[in-house]
């Protein structure tokens, strides 16, 4: 599936807390990355929800290719699909590697493909599954054979970074042509932080259109800000307990009305 257009105009999203983004406008070609930058608790998230979606914004209008937010939120959640994001794609850190991915792949054999495909043969759908493993785990660039135990690694014995690349794996399984991913940089090295975006950067580059959050892009990488004038005062919100988590319950707390 190619990738799809994503414009907004004046999109705004008020929350029970005040507006969690405001005014804001965007053009993303099909294929292109996004970085969707600014500070912890300034509305990043929830941008990234309502543009794939997970949110219903409260004002502006926005498109994903022909589908128009919010009336067609069902349209986009069916052609995107989301990664790393804190409380909608958590991991479980008790099952393997090789346990995700096969139940990503049943989940998407069963609700993503028509009624044609799961009639077909056992072991066509079997091969099927497997192959689409293995395409999102070489572009999301994770390696099974170099982990630890392979397949049979528990994610809770995976480093961060093995972790973000198995969420974007498991996005990846269903083929979508919208791609969000979350803290894209959260507790990673630079280096680390510098191997996540040539990741993004291939994955755009192959079709699927990509939305990556992050507090700051690299250069290069075109972006849209989530920052206010506030953000950039001295000390602002310093001492505020847990920006992050504040954002994450705001977000979470509107999914459900989209």
């Amino acid at each position: 599936m190619g990738g799809v257009r994503i414009t907004a105009e004046g999109l705004g999203l008020e929350g029970p807390r005040g507006w969690a983004f405001r005014g804001l406008d965007l053009d993303a070609e099909p294929g292109s990355l996004l970085a969707i930058e600014g500070p912890s608790g300034s509305g990043r998230t929830s941008l990234l929800l309502a543009l794939t979606g997970r949110m219903r914004a409260t004002e502006g209008t926005a498109t994903v290719g022909t589908a128009r937010l919010p009336k067609q939120s069902a349209v986009v959640r069916r052609i995107g699909a989301l990664a790393h994001v804190s409380g909608v794609t958590d991991l479980d850190p008790a099952l393997t590697v090789g346990e995700h991915l096969r139940e990503r792949a049943l989940l998407q054999r069963r609700f993503g493909g028509s009624v044609r495909q799961l009639l077909r043969p056992r072991a066509e759908r079997a091969a099927e599954a497997e192959l689409r493993i293995d395409t999102a785990l070489e572009a999301a660039g994770l390696d099974r054979a170099a982990l630890p135990k392979g397949g049979r690694t528990a994610v809770r014995d995976l480093e961060r970074i093995e972790a973000l690349r198995l969420s974007v794996a498991l996005a990846l399984v269903g083929r979508p042509a919208l791609l969000g991913v979350d803290d894209t940089d959260l507790k990673l090295s630079e280096a680390e932080r510098g191997a996540v975006w040539d990741l993004l950067r291939a994955i755009a580059a192959s079709g699927t259109t990509v939305l990556a959050v992050c507090a700051e892009a690299p250069e290069g990488i075109t972006a849209v800000s989530t920052r206010t004038p506030e953000d950039t005062a001295p000390d602002t919100e310093v001492a505020a307990p847990g920006p992050d988590d504040k954002e994450k319950v705001d977000a979470l707390a509107a999914t459900g009305r989209a």
